[in-house]
């Protein structure tokens, strides 16, 4: 049977009951992704999207990844547990060094039914190139313009497509494009990614690099371009793997690649290698703050196909949650087993919470085997695929829950010893981190939260003593001491900056029995956790903002700025949208076949904005 592309997933969606449509017009500047947004934050990612009137002839899919429920679909499995258990399953069949001659013959089989995985060239056309387009115009696409201050619309799903020069081993990475003309994009591949290295590879050879990017096809495709497999290791053998059967690829029309010949849409082009790269950005990033203007590579699109009856995706990125969430829990389920047969055994689980936003906090569960044993975790994590990047990793005994955050917060305070347990390296961080010293190097912190013989947190007294003394300082704005009713030892208080909050640790010696202090901006609901955790992980270089005194920790997640903190970067603002595109999208939204009013986040995050734009100015 002929595959439908993304058509298909839609049909799927919509047996599940996963998917609504929009018939009424939504633009896909700011009021799309305005809609998603109040959608992917409700409870389980809400719905997929199908906006069939958008101003173009392409219906657009969105939040089609945005719950554990989709996000399964999309890879043919009904539990992603599944997908982790077969991949170990595989390993132990292939690892075993205590087979007989016979026993190993038996497994010619599997080898054949994995070979039966790999992708295969086809030499007729596919699909996506059922119809060329005569002009070539990226526009034709509803591309959306997805915050305030983006510096354009950008395409927010694209698999792109690259080979390494010297093997020709292919990539497929996804890397937003900002639309500069109708045939000029810019590719937001960072220096850490593959296509980055393939693009140096091209540039000493002083050649064009060739590349090719597809949007949709088989639902597969998104997340295999977005998981951290090993450089060299072509993604689309994952996405047999996943899917159970080859990928069928075609050669491009105008360059030297391949395509899956189910896509939607082609965009083929190339890099000049010569050329100067262009200024992107900004950008409301995954982050949920704005990545600020740089320079990457231009992309000249010389033929655009898709195939009749096309689907365009896309996703839309901000403060979390977002449809990423189920990205990154799809990896963790996933990829914990290749953590756990090839570098880490001690390692039970592996957790990413939505407000770390992929790289600024990891927990991870061990069967802790010696003293320091934790330590031993940090520096292997730290050094190994795309967890270079983390910033903060909290490592736990293997009978904690760490996705129940409130026990995660007991076990914090009750086993680690700041003198100890605190671990504060520096290393390569993501290009996205906006908090750090340097560009790309900054600050990371170890926690050991494992359980050590002869160790006992202190009862937290006095209470009503603190909160007093505290409230001495004109600084301080507002405090919380919830947790330390719950004799959980972590005080937490926002403060209006006029010096350096160094200056204002050093005269609080009044906290000595309180382990963690954390310390936020006056705009910071500081009774939301999730938004204190969001704001402090992502605003804080460890190198720098970590502070211990005795048996304390004091965590400085406030803005950086030159005056106070001697910072020489821009610090990017929260991303939100505008009051306008929220009274636009509050008139239209009984008309959407949407259900009942929900409220636009915005809102809740309006005071941690400083000022108009997306650097802050201070």
């Amino acid at each position: 049977m002929k595959n439908k592309g993304l058509q298909e997933f839609i049909e799927v969606l919509e047996r599940e009951n996963e998917l609504i449509r929009i018939k009424e017009f939504v633009s896909p500047l700011l009021e799309i992704p305005e809609v998603v947004d109040r959608m992917s934050k409700t409870k389980n990612g809400g719905k997929a999207l199908l906006f069939e009137n958008n101003g173009t002839s392409f219906p657009l899919l969105i939040n089609a990844f945005g719950s554990e429920k989709r996000i399964s679909l999309s890879l043919k499995t009904q539990n992603l547990d599944f997908i982790g258990q077969e991949i170990f399953d595989l390993f132990k069949k292939f690892s075993s060094t205590e087979k007989t001659f016979f026993e190993k013959l038996k497994l010619l089989p599997l080898f054949k039914k994995l070979s039966s995985y790999f992708p295969k060239t086809i030499t007729e056309k596919g699909s996506c190139q059922e119809i060329i387009s005569q002009n070539i115009d990226i526009q034709q696409f509803p591309i959306l313009k997805c915050w305030t201050f983006d510096s354009g619309k950008f395409i927010t799903l694209p698999i792109v497509i690259t080979k390494d020069a010297e093997t020709g081993i292919r990539n497929a990475g996804m890397y937003r494009m900002q639309i500069f003309e109708k045939n000029l994009t810019a590719l937001h591949w960072h220096k850490h990614k593959t296509a980055a290295r393939h693009f140096e590879q091209y540039k000493k050879l002083q050649k064009p690099m060739p590349v090719a990017v597809i949007l949709g096809g088989d639902s597969v495709y998104s997340y295999c371009a977005t998981a951290p497999l090993p450089d060299n290791f072509d993604e689309f053998i994952f996405a047999g793997f996943l899917r159970k059967k080859r990928v069928k690829m075609v050669r491009c029309l105008t360059q030297p690649l391949e395509i899956p010949e189910d896509a939607d849409i082609v965009i083929e082009g190339f890099v000049n290698t010569k050329e100067n790269f262009i200024l992107e950005g900004p950008f409301g990033d995954h982050t949920g703050f704005y990545s600020l203007p740089d320079f990457y590579p231009q992309f000249h699109i010389t033929c655009i196909s898709h195939r009749k009856n096309a689907i365009y995706p896309a996703t839309i990125v901000g403060i979390p949650p977002q449809e990423d969430k189920y990205f990154a829990l799809a990896t963790e389920k996933i990829f914990l087993t290749p953590i756990k047969m090839t570098l880490l055994p001690e390692v039970v689980d592996l957790h990413i919470p939505d407000e770390g936003v992929a790289h600024n906090l990891t927990f991870v569960k061990i069967n802790s085997q010696f003293d320091f044993h934790a330590v031993k975790i940090f520096h292997s994590l730290w050094g190994a695929g795309q967890m270079i990047f983390n910033k903060i990793m909290v490592i736990f005994d293997s009978n904690i829950n760490i996705r129940n955050y409130f026990e995660v917060l007991k076990e914090v305070s009750q086993n680690v010893d700041i003198q100890e347990d605190i671990y504060i390296s520096q290393g390569i961080t993501d290009v996205l981190e906006h908090s750090s010293q340097k560009f790309t190097f900054g600050g990371k912190l170890g926690i050991d939260a494992t359980r050590k013989q002869n160790f006992h947190s202190q009862k937290i007294e006095n209470i009503e003593i603190i909160e007093k003394n505290l409230k001495l300082f004109n600084e301080i704005f507002e405090i919380n001491t919830e947790f330390l009713k719950k004799n959980i030892s972590v005080l937490i208080f926002s403060i209006k900056k006029t010096f350096p909050v160094k200056e204002l640790i050093q005269n609080l010696t009044f906290l000595k029995n309180i382990k963690f202090v954390i310390i936020v901006d006056n705009c910071v609901d500081i009774f939301d956790f999730s938004t204190i955790t969001w704001w402090t992980c992502s605003n804080t270089d460890p190198k720098r903002d970590c502070y211990i005194i005795e048996n304390q920790l004091f965590i400085d997640g406030t803005i950086k700025n030159k005056k106070f903190d001697n910072f020489q970067r821009d610090f990017p603002n929260p991303v939100l949208s505008s009051d306008e595109t929220i009274s636009s999208v509050d008139e239209k939204w009984n008309r959407l076949n949407l259900g009942e009013f929900i409220p636009s986040p915005s809102l809740k995050y309006r005071k941690l904005v400083q000022n108009e734009g997306a650097i802050v100015k201070i």
